[in-house]
Order: C-alpha cells, then structure tokens, then sequence
C-alpha cells in the first residue's frame, strides 16, 4: 500500500493527527499543560500547529494524488464530492449532541445518535460510484441546511464552520488551482491573498467601529460571521467563529503553499537537491513570517498573513527532516506508529470527536456524592486516572494519552487488514 506513496508525508499527517487527538482530550480542561492549549489570542503555541500543518500535508498529497493533470467534468465532480464529504462530516459533529429522536432521554437517545453516526459516516466513508456519492454528500447537506435553519429548537443555534468544514474549502479551491493554472500563478495567488488579507483587516474597521483593529469579536472578520453566521458560529465565542468565513481566506493560502512543495517534491530534481530547497524555503517563510508579525500578529482565530507563513515555514522544515531521514537515509525505525495514523487520518478526524461526545452524554449517581450526576467521561478520569497522580496536569495528559492507546490500538488492526477510510 505504501509503495506508492510518500512515507515521510504520511509519518507527517500521522505526527499531526496524533498531536490532535492528544490536545483535544485532556482528562480535564481546567489542568493542562500550556503547550497543548491554544495561545489566549496573538502567539503560537504547539497545539496551534495541528490544524496549519493539516491543511499544508493536504495540500502536499494533492500533487501526489494526481500526479497527471487531467480536468474535465469528472474530475471536478471527485473534487467536489470529496469536499462536499469532508464539509459533511465535519458538520455532523455539530449536529450529534443535539440530535432529538421521538422524545428519546438518556442512554437509548445516545444509542439512536450512535446509529445515526454509523449511518452518516457510511453514507460520506463508503465506497459507492461516483454519482451516488455526489448525491448523498448533496442529500445530507441540504439536511443539514433545512434543520439548521428550519426553526427547531434544538437545531437554532447549531454551529455550521468547523475544520472539517474548512479542510473541505481549501482543498476544494487548492485542487483547482493546481489543475487549471502553473506554479507561478498559484505563487502569484498566494502572495495576493496574503497581501489582500492583511490591507482588509488592517484597512477597513468593521462596521460601528471608528479605526481597525485584532481585537477578539471587534475585528472585520468577526463582523463578517457575524452577519453571515449569525446563531450559528462556535457556542464559546457565540459572537464570531475561530473557522469563520473570511479566515477561511488566508487558509487556502496554506494549503496551496503545501501544493508547491508538493510539485516540488514530484519534480525531477535529484532527492538531496529537492530537500536542499525545501529547507531553504522553510527557513524563508519562518523568517517573513516573524518579520510580518511585528505588525501583523501570527495569529490562528484570525489565521493572519504572518501566521501562514510561520507555520507554513515549520511545516516546510517538518517534513524536509522527515523526507531526508526516511526517504532519502532510509532511516524509518520508530516510525511505524506515526504511520498507522497517517493513512486513515478520516476515520479518527470523524469518531475520535464523537466517542467523547457521546460519554459525556452518560451521566449516573456520583460514587462520591450519590446526590449529584457524573457523566462517564469524567468518571473514568476522576476514578480510572486521577487518583494515581499527584500533578492534576500530568494525569490530564495521561488520560489523553491512554485515549491515543486506544486508538492506535485500533487504527493497526485497520492496518493490518489493509482497511483505509476515505471521503
């Protein structure tokens, strides 16, 4: 399976989806240590490398995936399904926890959200024809617009941005681009978007405000969501969306950065030579990108023109080490782990966010305070983990880690039996 494929890209993808499910499943949000948190607001932090360095690899895979540029219909509709699946899925995850089911309560509600889940990850996972995939992805996103905006109750302030949902834009829009257009003309797109993001959110204030600013919730792409979003961005911020619409902007500029050292990586260049200009253009970019942080602050809510290119940069750099330890020394001892995550990165993206949802949903009496409710994920942490650590943050960190266990458990049996789940 992997002969045709870029190991040192797949060990990439699988570092960075590991490093995801980690942060994204502490035993405690309230005991973390900083470097898999999110920075406050300006600033990059470890954790804020995940989602960059995702839409980058995808963006690499791109070259890889059609290597021979061939657009007609057909290969806009692939395109287009593929995208639509991933919009789909990352949808859904909104969706799960306030899915209603004929007056269902507790576990049997949790049971029926479980099937639907199984059902919506066949219809956007499995492998039909290509018509009946477009027509499903179509299907439940219309589904998910109707409910979205029906007036239901428990559907009137569902999320509808995401990371699935901005993986999807940009690959779209990357795919494209790579097909109908020269390496000189993306270059030429990405500096423009890049220039053209920075003069929107440093030129023009948002409505009701006298001067720009980066400000959380007073920025313009904040008042963008805002109206556009409006009831429908992320709970926490309520007011504007971390994967709102013009941030999503700046993101297909990472994802086509990706495209480049993709192209340049399939060129024929001698394999020493293409790492050569790798690290060159790495090290380019981490250095625009702190220049450009002097009056353009990195920053991911906003996904900022010098937060691009500093990630892009490490990214860059990343994969450079890893293409010259494994692909071209040879050298892939201790990276099987990280390779069995990176060739099924959808069926994690997918269940590793919908199990914890659905323990939470669990709850029974507090062995410890039979008067209040506990639900089953904090439950295994406070009685499974917590106990047997002295440093909260430690047992925090744990308690992801044996979730990770779990997993990779998991994801090398599919290994083993040759089982990859694609959109």
């Amino acid at each position: 399976m992997t002969k045709d494929r870029l190991i040192s890209l797949d060990v990439f993808r699988g570092l960075t989806i590991l490093l995801m499910t980690i942060v994204n499943n502490p035993g405690s949000w309230a005991t973390v240590y900083p470097p898999l948190l999110h920075s406050e607001w300006h600033g990059c932090t470890p954790t804020d490398l995940v989602f960059p360095f995702f839409i980058f690899i995808m963006g690499v895979a791109i070259s890889f995936a059609m290597p021979t540029k061939n657009y007609d219909s057909t290969t806009f509709n692939k395109i287009l399904t593929r995208s639509l699946r991933m919009f789909c899925l990352g949808v859904f995850f909104n969706f799960f926890g306030k899915i209603q089911l004929f007056g269902l309560e507790g576990i049997p509600l949790v049971i029926g959200r479980l099937i639907i889940t199984a059902a919506v990850g066949y219809a956007l996972m499995g492998n039909f024809n290509a018509k009946l995939k477009t027509y499903l992805a179509v299907s439940i996103l219309v589904i998910y617009l109707i409910l979205a905006y029906s007036g239901i109750e428990a559907y009137k302030i569902v999320r509808l941005p995401g990371v699935l949902q901005r993986i999807g834009i940009v690959y779209f829009v990357a795919s494209l681009l790579y097909l109908k257009t020269n390496q000189k003309t993306q270059l030429l797109t990405t500096i423009g978007i890049l220039l053209g993001y920075w003069a929107i959110m440093t030129l023009i204030p948002a409505p009701g405000f006298e001067i720009t600013n980066l400000e959380k919730g007073t920025n313009l792409a904040a008042w963008v969501d805002s109206v556009l979003l409006k009831g429908h961005m992320w709970e926490v911020t309520n007011t504007w969306d971390p994967e709102g619409i013009l941030s999503t902007i700046p993101a297909i500029a990472t994802g086509i950065i990706g495209l480049l050292i993709g192209q340049l990586l399939n060129s024929p260049l001698l394999k020493l030579e293409k790492a050569k200009k790798m690290a060159i253009i790495g090290i380019i970019l981490i250095t625009l990108g702190q220049l450009w942080n002097i009056i353009f602050p990195i920053n991911k809510a906003l996904w900022t023109s010098s937060f691009v290119l500093y990630t892009a940069g490490l990214a860059t750099v990343v994969l450079t080490i890893l293409y010259y330890c494994i692909d071209i020394a040879d050298y892939k001892k201790g990276t099987k782990l990280f390779l069995i995550w990176g060739v099924n990165p959808m069926i994690v993206f997918f269940l590793s966010e919908i199990i914890p949802q659905a323990f939470v949903m669990i709850s029974f009496p507090n062995p410890k305070i039979p008067t209040e409710q506990i639900n089953l994920l904090d439950y295994l942490y406070a009685f499974g983990v917590q106990p047997f650590f002295n440093n909260p943050m430690t047992a925090s960190l744990v308690f992801a880690l044996l979730y990770v266990s779990l997993w990779t458990i998991l994801l090398a049996y599919f290994y083993k039996k040759k089982m990859y789940f694609k959109v």
